[in-house]
């Protein structure tokens, strides 16, 4: 080898050598010290084993401000490349809080904005682990406009391609912006977002609180909603984004993983897992998992909105989405909240051609000052306008309770269901007993000589007549009463007689979801 070979591979290896150092060798000991892996380490363990990629490991900053020609890095705090997940392929960037904190600056987000733009030109998954201070200060209005350029990309990349945040640090400001607009947001228990800082909150507004507080996981999955997943460490919670993938297709143009297994039929446990005593509650995970194939559901945002629970599962080994009300909490009422958790999560499965089974038992949208000074109509209208909305195929079953405007929320007959099936212990009806006939036998009860036996009467005349499925089915909103028994089978036949279906809705830009 001549001298000139010789002294460009080791600059080359001098180079590299560079990158891999990232921020040194005591601030990678401190984010191991944290409990935290490198972004480096959580590609490695995000992608199956060995396939990971590095792209663009050179790039720098060409901000000279401020001193920072004197802190330039390889790479410019972040990692960005592709590999393969469950043997198909997909696209990631990794900030690197050891390299200036990972904030982001022109070039940083020049490199995500090439990775996302590869994503969607290869019509693969982009994950985007974030951990960074924010927006680089000595770079100005570049930074901004660095964020700006990857909202844009998440914005058109909606709908096209799966987009998957994961929040392993602190994620402040126009950062959390682009998590938002994604499909789905990972957090780990250490990580923290919020647009404003404890610091800030505390100066403008007088508030002390601290940052989990503010916006901790804790806070972010049960409160406000913004995270879908929370899991206690970095390899947890990258294996749950694996998990997350193998129920997704590509892009929109692609198929689910069709997972083979051998199917379980756990539908003779149903009438014992759902009392006939509509009053009396259970948990719908049950019925959930005695339908599904075994292990197999993955529940979103559960901590969240618990009067409903959403999540994918598999059926057959095809993958679905499963919409159901919680009798556990609220007796399974919808509010704002339940509303636009399922309506969000039924536009992401329409998106994707990822059929949905919706499994009803709802008494009403929630009443009260609260929920109408909230918004419940504009909220409710979310999941009126989602389920009309989607052309996948979409079967329901009325376990219990289908009553008023709840009824049509949950994927009737009108709002385009395909396929309805309803048990014998099934109560359609526009309310239940006891108020309906407070309101259309008033009269014939204080007229009575006896008004509590004149009730009484009405009361069962009411439940004889309407509280039951047969009406519905015999003005053909029910396709079918079946018995607990058949559920599985029944509903794994449903999707399979719709798997050709071909809906198309009419020509227009988009339409206009209420807020």
């Amino acid at each position: 080898m001549d001298e000139l070979w010789k002294n460009s591979i080791d600059r080359l290896e001098s180079r590299r050598e560079a990158v891999l150092a990232a921020g040194g060798v005591e601030r990678i000991a401190k984010q191991h010290a944290s409990g935290k892996l490198t972004a480096r380490e959580r590609m490695e363990a995000l992608f199956d084993d060995g396939t990971f990629v590095e792209l663009n490991d050179q790039i720098t900053s060409r901000c000279s401000d401020f001193g920072m020609d004197k802190k330039k890095k390889p790479g410019d705090g972040v990692v960005t490349g592709y590999g393969y997940i469950h043997g198909r392929v997909a696209f990631a960037s990794s900030q690197d809080f050891t390299v200036g904190g990972g904030s982001l600056g022109e070039a940083q987000a020049m490199k995500i904005c090439r990775a996302m733009d590869k994503a969607m030109e290869m019509k693969a998954p982009f994950i985007s682990i974030n951990d960074s201070g924010g927006a680089r200060i000595e770079e100005g209005i570049d930074s901004l406009t660095g964020y700006a350029d990857i909202f844009y990309r998440n914005t058109i990349a909606s709908g096209v391609i799966p987009q998957i945040s994961v929040i392993m640090g602190p994620c402040a400001g126009g950062a959390c912006y682009s998590p938002a607009i994604t499909d789905y947001i990972f957090m780990t228990d250490y990580a923290q977002m919020y647009i404003t800082g404890p610091a800030v909150v505390k100066s403008v507004t007088g508030e002390v609180i601290t940052s989990a507080d503010l916006g901790g996981a804790s806070v972010h999955s049960s409160t406000s909603g913004v995270a879908h997943f929370v899991y206690p460490d970095d390899l947890s919670c990258l294996n749950g984004v694996r998990q997350l993938l193998g129920y997704l297709p590509q892009s929109n143009e692609d198929l689910s993983l069709n997972v083979p297994g051998t199917p379980v039929d756990n539908s003779a446990a149903l009438s014992d897992i759902v009392p006939a005593d509509s009053k009396k509650a259970y948990d719908v995970r049950n019925v959930i998992n005695s339908i599904v194939d075994a292990g197999s559901f993955f529940e979103v945002q559960e901590s969240f909105a618990r009067n409903i629970v959403v999540g994918f599962a598999r059926l057959d080994g095809q993958s679905i989405g499963v919409i159901a009300n919680q009798a556990l909490y609220m007796a399974g009422s919808l509010e704002i909240n339940a509303s636009d958790k399922a309506s969000r999560f039924i536009r992401f499965c329409d998106c994707f051609d990822i059929p949905l089974l919706t499994l009803v038992d709802v008494p009403a949208f929630l009443p009260g000052s609260q929920q109408e000074h909230g918004g419940i109509i504009r909220h409710g209208a979310k999941l009126l306008y989602a389920y009309s909305e989607a052309t996948v195929p979409k079967v329901s079953l009325i376990m219990r309770k289908a009553y008023g405007g709840a009824y049509i929320a949950m994927n009737s007959k009108g709002t385009g269901a395909d396929i309805v099936y309803a048990w014998p212990i099934a109560e359609i009806a526009v309310m239940g007993g006891s108020g309906a006939v407070s309101i259309i036998g008033k009269k014939a009860i204080e007229a009575a000589e006896d008004p509590a036996a004149k009730r009484a009467e009405l009361l069962a005349e009411y439940n004889d007549k309407f509280m039951n499925p047969y009406i519905a089915a015999e003005h053909g909103y029910v396709d079918e009463v079946i018995l607990p028994s058949e559920t599985r089978s029944k509903i794994a036949e449903a999707f399979r007689m719709l798997e050709t279906k071909d809906r198309t809705l009419p020509l227009k830009k988009h339409g206009n979801i209420p807020l």
